[in-house]
């Protein structure tokens, strides 16, 4: 191996075939050969000399750490959604970020249906009480859970996931409203109407988020937001953590302000707030939005053709710009 050839870091476990494509195109690797994130200290002393950095959501690249980082010159991130870089701050240095949009929408479309379904129909809740050994046979007022066909469902924030799930809504009857900043044309809207965040909070009896984090979108559903929903409502959040106020959620699922949420995605992930984990009538499960073999192998060679655009003095095709 060339020993002038770039060095990428690639800071948690990815596929064999994605690092050997790296390979091919002439970069040294270094390699976290596992799925728990280096320390920040580690990572510095990891990633020291790399002039390319492969991450993934579970990996901070703040200020403090670009500004360890003397030869950093590319971040591939992994994933749509990059919160987890302090863009910003690579900027300052010239250093270009990538994401890995569209490979992801359908996937991640897929489960938060599969989110509103088990929340819905109580199926976490009535497994675990079937697996206890209570269930003595059929009774007609026994877990009674909320209809999905012929509802109202929300989307907050309709960009190309919210679209996916909107799209997908048409097969169960459902009318559909959506809020974002700008309204979408109407032949881009999947049969979704926009109204305002009030309108979508006290109107939709279930609610889908997949806005993007940022400083504007953090606790964009906390107490008050959870106090205009309806009691039978479902809050389902494959967006980010951060956005919803988990410990004020938890709250209003105790108090029967919402019937159920299907929670994704944690404000302090892989933290989570005990009394969302001690709340029965929410499902729960780790950042497994895109988690499908095809998904994950595809999002990973997107930030890798990054890489490799970047490589060959090309614009990288998923650039970030920040305004």
């Amino acid at each position: 191996m060339n020993a002038d050839a770039p060095q990428v870091a690639i800071t948690s476990r990815i596929f064999p075939e994605s690092i050997a494509k790296l390979k091919a195109a002439g970069f040294r690797i270094a390699y976290n050969d596992s799925n728990l994130p280096l320390e920040p200290d580690k990572l510095v002393c990891f990633a020291h000399n790399a002039k390319a950095l492969l991450v993934s959501a579970s990996t901070p690249v703040n200020a403090a750490l670009i500004e360890q980082l003397p030869n950093l010159q590319v971040i591939a991130n992994i994933g749509v959604g990059y919160n987890n870089i302090d863009v910003a701050a690579a900027a300052k240095r010239g250093i270009q970020v990538s994401n890995t949009p569209d490979v992801l929408t359908e996937t991640t479309a897929d489960l938060a249906w599969a989110l509103l379904f088990t929340a819905a129909r109580r199926i976490s809740e009535s497994e675990r009480w079937l697996r206890e050994g209570h269930w003595q046979g059929l009774t007609l007022d026994g877990w009674l859970g909320l209809d999905i066909h012929s509802s109202t469902l929300g989307i907050l924030g309709m960009g190309r996931i919210g679209s996916a799930v909107a799209r997908r809504a048409q097969g169960f009857g459902m009318r559909v409203l959506y809020h974002n900043r700008t309204p979408l044309a109407p032949d881009q809207a999947n049969g979704a109407t926009w109204v305002d965040k009030n309108t979508l909070l006290s109107e939709a009896d279930h609610l889908i988020l997949v806005v993007p984090y940022s400083a504007q979108t953090h606790h964009l559903i906390g107490a008050a937001e959870l106090a205009q929903m309806k009691p039978s409502a479902v809050l389902v959040n494959i967006a980010r953590g951060g956005v919803v106020d988990d410990v004020a959620l938890a709250h209003a699922l105790a108090k029967g302000q919402i019937a159920a949420a299907g929670i994704d995605v944690f404000e302090n992930e892989p933290a989570i707030a005990p009394e969302l984990l001690a709340a029965p009538n929410a499902v729960l499960t780790p950042h497994i939005g895109s988690a499908t073999k095809a998904t994950r192998l595809g999002m990973v060679n997107v930030a890798v053709a990054n890489l490799l655009d970047w490589h060959a003095g090309q614009r990288m095709r998923n650039l970030i710009h920040i305004s």
